[in-house]
Order: structure tokens, then C-alpha cells, then sequence
């Protein structure tokens, strides 16, 4: 994809031919699996194309969830407004969040304003490469940290050609539609320069300041991220690039991703030869992926063709060449791969930089609060300096003068305490809480201490995720609160494969299903996705599973929301008291907070049964709201029914000794849901008597059969089922409450 403009480069022009050659092996043999893709995305849509727990971490990264996504599925668009959500979103409602995750659904076409200026905030750091004397050639590069450039290595192939290169910003056209005079810096190889062929990219530190004076932080960088959760397939990209060496220009949101390899995306575009090195952004202007390689054109033979369909020889120039896709190398992998070059001194340090620029990780699988601009974009000042054109190195002197304006802000992510203190923490909080558990061959993540990031970092944002969990609750009101009909559908077809079995047949068939359906896996989030939606009863109301007290949505929201800013108010108060706090002492601190402010959801399986681990954790099918108070009052204790009800202390909440606890009210779903989770995670709980022993299943049954399924518990296997992908076979078919062998599910 190097533009050729000399002869005599016969070893260039042979190394891109057998580089373009292994792309279109790649794709080739992803034709198969590309063509079920296709038919997923016509059918399903962008959200299904994908891996789940891809997906999930990409609607984390825009700040919304499974709910909103799948209420906006359901709901149908409006071509009077351009809003999918039509009149279901007051016009404050409808910010970033949910217009970037329109965008990424293909449901609406409309763009925030904020994404034009995040776009030339991160195409100032992009500049055409020129390579001098033998062989010269053009490409495009772009800065990653404020010294260093990143590039294909066909396009600076070794520290030479790097030291006979030179890279140009502002070459473009101006508002007027005139030529901008261009500014040009020399390459650096002496002091930075790292290459990996395999993974086509080179790294290479840039002078400073140009012949004329101009500094070179005045055009910005675009921070590298290796977190995941940028792009998924089907997802719409754009890349700023300098094609056959002309001016800078722009495929904006026409190149779709097809395909996601281990170290490649494969993208359908309009890039032309001469975009090597060029930058692919997603709608928030994160670097999702370096454009290297094309996948051209061939006839039935397999020979190369032209634009116009003639057959293409070497002689004519690359850019005569046909395309039909394009193949750019995943961000996250260069990270991984230029983590393990051996650099020492200066350039270690610069290497340091460049991972420095990046946004601090949130906690894997948690959701980040909704943006308010990209969630991680350019880095540029907030004024820029008259640019000029370079010295010897490039064109003819000549100024401009431009002002750019304010970087968007960074994403604030929930599940990541972020603190303005000197020091940065990182621990795994116990052996056993980060131990692993397994369950019929599957082994749960357990959660780690929530980092603490340097001086600058973000803290979280708990009114943003106030603000994402009010418009979750106002799509709620305008959707169906349930639909028998649909219902019905969806349990006949999830238990289609399942006629007949009883007993320990049952039992392992359902525990199969339940594991391979539950594709989604949300992290513990009870304001964002138990309260808006999932647990609301007819009336449109939260009823405490314990004491049956009511409370409206917005009540629960808020009130988590102040309980988690008082956690995070005590972990900042913890951290300044212990400038050094050991791993057992950050355990306590974290197990103290949480039981000193607990959130006003229940799990019916205490947490402390599966040391607070993922997917346990956060799978709705067992989180009920319950006020705080008979949260604490229930504790950890299994459920028991108390022959004499005099024997125990009683509350609005139930009855309780040391021996176990009786609700007041919810027996009949919490058996139901208890029964749900030894199905799904066997041989996980009941090693002891204060984890429910086998013996109390009898207890379990007499509830359900007491407490039958009501429309709320419908309701809310459907809504779990839509945001999870799994349901809860007591509520579908009570019946196999007493068919089902229980006996294998304890340890």
C-alpha cells in the first residue's frame, strides 16, 4: 500500500506483493465463517454478529447496557425524528450515550455535533510520510504519544529509510477550500525506532520541533488503547489517511468491519493505495486498528485486476489496483507485541510514554458511565500555533493560524475507584476471593480490589450512571410490561431440545442449557439494570423481596447512587489514613464498606457462598431489591422455615436466628430463583450448613409449590433472558420442580 514514485524499488514492490498475497490468504479463508456473519447481521443485527462478551464490553465502552439495547431492538424506529426511540425519550434524555449507540445499532443516522470536533482534534495528528532518494515513497503516519509516530514497516522498513524520511501535518484543504501551508518534521530514528514485520508496524520518534520553530505537541497525538471493547463486527469505522500521497482525507462511517482475526480486522472501505500507516477510528475517535494491506481483486485464474477490470502487472502503479477489502492490524495486539521489545535507556522511557497516554482499564465486565464526548480521544492543546510549512526537509515556507478546540473528555468508568492521590495500587484482594471455582468444567472470574489511578485520572461518575439508569426506566414506561404472546414463543423454542427427560437427565440437560445460553454476562450493577427495568412489578413499582414494602424506581437509583458515593467517599478517607495499606487490609476495608453500605438489592445466594465472583455475581435471574435493612438482616444465613414462630427475632423483613432465616414475604421466588442457581452453577454451594444444605431442598419446594409463579417473575425470565440470553426453567415449567434429581448439584 505504498504509492511508488521512483523506479528502481523492485525488493519494496516484491515484499508488498507477498504481504498482500498473506491478506488475501486471510481473508480468503474466512469466507465461510464472513458469509454467516452476514446473514447474523441482516438477520439479527450489529449486536449479534459478534462474540457476546465482545459486545458487552463494546456497549460498556459507550456507557449503556444490555437493557436499553434491547429495548431499542424492540422498539420501532421513527423517520419523523430520526430517533429509533421516537417520543419514548425526552429531548434531555437523548445524549451521547444513546445517539452513539443508535449509531452503532444502524438506526440512526443523525451525529452529535461533539463528533465533527473530537474528528479534527484526531485527524491534526495524522501527517503524510515521506521517504527520500532511492526508492522514495509516501505513506501515512500518525502521533501516539507526544514524541513518538506510528507507521507500517513497508513503509519504514529499517532506521535508513527512517532517517531519510520526514512527515507533514496540516496538508490539506482549509475551510476556504484553499491549501493549508503544510508543516514538516523530521524522523528521529536514532532515538526511537522499533519495527515488527509480522504485525506490519514501526515506531519511530519524531524531532521536536520543525525547521521553522513550530512545535510538534501543537498537532496532538491519539492515545494507543489495549483495552477491549473498541470495535466489534459490523460496527461502522473511519480512517483519516493520505491516499497515493495526496492531501489528507477522510472515509467517513462507509467501512464496515466484516471480520475480527487474532491480530487483523478486515474492513470493507474506499482506502486507496498509498493509505498505509493510516489510522482506523470508531465513532468515538479511539484507534481501533493501523490500515497496512489490501485484499484485492482477481479474475477466475487468480490473477490481480484493475480498476477497470483489466488484468494489473507491477508496471501500471499500485493505485491501479482493485480492492474488495481491507485489512488493518488490532491496536491492542501492537501494544502487546511492542511491550515485549527489548529497549533500554531514553527509548524505554519513550516507550513508557506512549503506554502512559493510554486511559486507565475499568474492572472486566463492569459498565462505564455514559460519556459526554469520546470516551478516549486526541490529545491536543488548547490552542494551536501558527503552523508553518519545513525547511530543506519539504515544500515552500508560508504560515496559517487555527485554534483547536478543548479535547473531549475521558470516559468515567463504574467498578474502578478512581483517587487524586500520589500512588497507584493494584492487588488481588484475598486467596480466596481471587481463587478459582469451578462448576462442571467452568471456571468463574473473581473480582480484584478496585485500582487507584495517579493524580489527573477521572473519578467515577455516579450521576452519569443515575442518568443511564433514569432512561432505561423511561424506555421502560413506554414498552409492553409483558407480552404473554412472545413469552410463550421464546420458552418453546428455548426448551425445544429438552422432551421427556426427568431426573439427573434433566438435571444435566438443563444445566447445559443454562450455561451455553447465558451468552451475555452483565457485571453487578443493580441501579443500572435490576430497578429500571428487570425487577419491576405490574404496577410499575419495586416491591422489597423480603418485606413486600414498595418503592418507585427512581427511589432505588438514587438511593445506590448515594450509598456508592459514600463508599467511594470512605475508600478516599482509607487510602489517605494508609499511605501503604497491605492486600488483607484492603479486604477488610472493601468487606467493611460493603457491609456498613449495602445497596437495596438482595442476592438470594449470599455472595460470600461464591466469594463475590463473576458471572455468580452479577446474574440477574437471583438479584431482587430489598431495602437495605433486610438486606443486613437476612446476612449470609440460608433460608429456613421456624416451626415455632416465637423462637425467633422478628422484623417487617421475616424471622431470623443463627441457624437461618424465614422472609416475611417472596418465598415462593427466591425458591425459585435458589433452585435456578444450583441448576446453573452445581457443586458451587451447600458444602456446609450455613450454605443450604441438600437436606433443606425439601423447604425449597414447599415454597414453590405454596408461592406460585407470578406475572412479575414472568416478566422479569423474560427481561433477564433478553439482557442475558438464559431463563429459569422453574418459572417456565414448575412441574420440574419435583422431576428434576437434585442430588449431583452439591459439593
Amino acid at each position: 500500500m505504498v504509492t511508488t514514485v521512483t523506479p528502481g524499488a523492485a525488493p519494496a514492490a516484491t515484499e508488498y506483493l507477498a504481504q498482500m498475497g498473506e491478506t488475501q490468504s486471510r481473508y480468503e479463508a474466512r469466507a465461510a465463517a464472513r458469509e454467516e456473519t452476514r446473514r447474523t447481521l441482516d438477520r439479527r443485527g450489529v449486536l449479534h454478529a459478534d462474540e457476546p462478551e465482545r459486545v458487552t464490553r463494546r456497549l460498556a465502552r459507550l456507557g449503556v447496557d444490555w437493557s436499553l439495547a434491547t429495548a431499542m431492538e424492540r422498539t420501532p424506529p421513527s423517520a419523523s425524528t430520526g430517533r429509533s426511540f421516537g417520543t419514548a425519550l425526552a429531548p434531555d434524555s437523548f445524549g451521547a450515550d444513546v445517539l452513539g449507540l443508535e449509531r452503532l445499532m444502524g438506526r440512526n443516522d443523525l451525529i452529535d455535533v461533539g463528533f465533527l470536533e473530537a474528528g479534527y482534534l484526531a485527524s491534526r495528528s495524522v501527517g503524510r510520510i515521506t521517504v527520500r532518494g532511492a526508492g522514495a515513497h509516501f505513506g501515512t503516519g500518525f502521533m501516539v504519544s507526544p514524541s513518538l509516530l506510528l507507521t507500517n514497516n513497508h513503509v519504514l522498513r529499517d532506521e535508513d529509510e527512517a532517517a531519510r524520511g520526514f512527515i507533514e501535518f496540516n496538508l490539506q484543504a482549509g475551510t476556504d477550500g484553499r491549501p493549508l501551508p503544510p508543516v514538516a518534521f523530521t524522523l528521529e530514528p536514532a532515538r526511537f525506532f522499533t519495527t515488527d514485520v509480522a504485525l506490519d508496524f514501526t515506531l519511530v520518534a519524531v524531532a521536536p520541533g520543525s525547521a521553522d520553530g513550530i512545535e510538534l505537541a501543537s498537532f496532538g497525538h491519539v492515545p494507543l488503547i489495549e483495552l477491549p471493547g473498541k470495535v466489534i463486527i459490523g460496527e461502522l469505522v473511519n480512517i483519516i489517511q493520505h491516499p497515493n500521497g495526496e492531501p489528507k482525507q477522510l472515509a467517513l462511517r462507509e467501512n464496515r468491519v466484516v471480520d475480527m482475526l487474532d491480530d487483523f480486522l478486515h474492513y470493507e472501505t474506499d482506502t486507496a493505495p498509498g493509505s498505509s500507516g493510516s489510522p482506523v477510528f470508531n465513532d468515538q475517535w479511539e484507534v481501533v486498528a493501523l490500515h497496512h494491506s489490501g485484499v484485492p481483486l482477481t479474475n477466475d485464474q487468480g490473477r490481480l485486476l484493475c480498476t477497470d477490470g483489466t488484468v494489473w502487472t507491477p508496471d501500471m502503479g499500485e493505485q491501479r489496483l482493485a480492492w474488495k477489502a481491507n485489512e488493518g492490524v488490532r491496536t491492542s495486539r501492537i501494544l502487546a507485541a511492542l511491550s515485549t521489545h527489548p529497549l533500554t535507556g531514553s527509548a524505554a522511557d519513550l516507550r513508557a510514554e506512549l503506554f502512559a497516554t493510554a486511559p486507565q482499564a475499568p474492572v472486566p465486565g463492569a459498565v462505564p458511565a455514559a460519556p459526554t464526548a469520546a470516551p478516549s480521544g486526541p490529545t491536543i492543546p488548547q490552542s494551536a500555533p501558527a503552523v508553518q510549512a519545513p525547511g530543506p526537509a519539504g515544500p515552500a515556507p508560508g504560515t496559517a493560524a487555527g485554534t483547536a478546540p478543548p479535547a473531549p473528555a475521558a470516559a468515567a468508568y463504574d467498578g474502578v475507584v478512581r483517587m487524586q492521590i500520589p500512588v497507584r495500587i493494584d492487588v488481588s484482594v484475598s486467596a480466596a476471593a481471587t481463587s478459582a471455582v469451578t462448576y462442571d468444567g467452568a471456571t468463574p472470574t473473581a473480582p480484584a480490589a478496585p485500582p487507584v489511578t495517579a493524580p489527573g485520572a477521572a473519578a467515577p461518575s455516579v450521576e452519569a450512571d443515575v442518568n443511564a439508569a433514569l432512561v432505561d426506566l423511561q424506555v421502560g414506561q413506554g414498552r409492553a410490561y409483558y407480552d404473554h404472546a412472545a413469552d410463550r414463543a421464546a420458552r418453546e423454542t428455548y426448551y425445544a431440545q429438552i422432551s421427556g427427560a426427568t431426573g439427573s437427565t434433566l438435571r444435566r440437560m438443563l444445566t447445559a442449557l443454562l450455561e451455553n445460553t447465558h451468552q451475555r454476562r452483565p457485571a453487578y450493577k443493580p441501579m443500572r439494570l435490576v430497578y429500571p427495568w428487570v425487577d419491576l412489578h405490574p404496577d410499575g413499582r419495586l416491591r422489597s423481596i423480603y418485606s413486600g414494602k414498595t418503592f418507585t424506581a427512581e427511589e432505588l437509583i438514587r438511593a445506590d447512587a448515594a450509598v456508592e458515593s459514600a463508599r467511594i467517599g470512605h475508600w478516599q478517607e482509607f487510602l489517605r489514613r494508609e499511605s501503604t495499606p497491605t492486600p488483607d487490609a484492603i479486604e477488610r476495608e472493601l468487606e467493611s464498606l460493603e457491609a456498613a453500605l449495602p445497596f437495596n438489592c438482595e442476592h438470594v445466594v449470599p455472595q460470600s457462598w461464591f466469594a463475590k465472583a463473576e458471572p455468580m455475581r452479577g446474574d440477574l435471574h437471583h438479584l431482587f431489591a430489598c431495602e437495605a435493612g433486610c438486606n443486613s438482616f437476612r446476612g449470609n444465613i440460608p433460608y429456613i422455615d421456624f416451626e415455632d414462630p416465637e423462637e425467633a427475632v422478628r422484623t417487617d423483613c421475616g424471622r431470623r436466628e443463627s441457624q437461618g432465616f424465614e422472609p416475611a414475604a417472596g418465598k415462593g421466588a427466591v425458591a425459585r430463583a435458589t433452585m435456578y442457581f444450583l441448576l446453573r452453577y452445581p457443586r458451587l454451594v451447600g458444602d456446609t450448613a450455613r450454605e443450604f444444605p441438600a437436606e433443606r431442598l425439601g423447604l425449597l419446594r414447599a415454597w414453590h409449590e405454596t408461592d406460585p409463579v407470578s406475572d412479575h417473575e414472568r416478566h422479569r425470565n423474560f427481561a433477564v433472558a433478553e439482557i442475558q440470553g438464559n431463563r429459569n426453567p422453574l418459572i417456565d415449567n414448575p412441574a420440574w420442580a419435583d422431576a428434576i434429581d437434585f442430588a449431583d448439584v452439591w459439593p
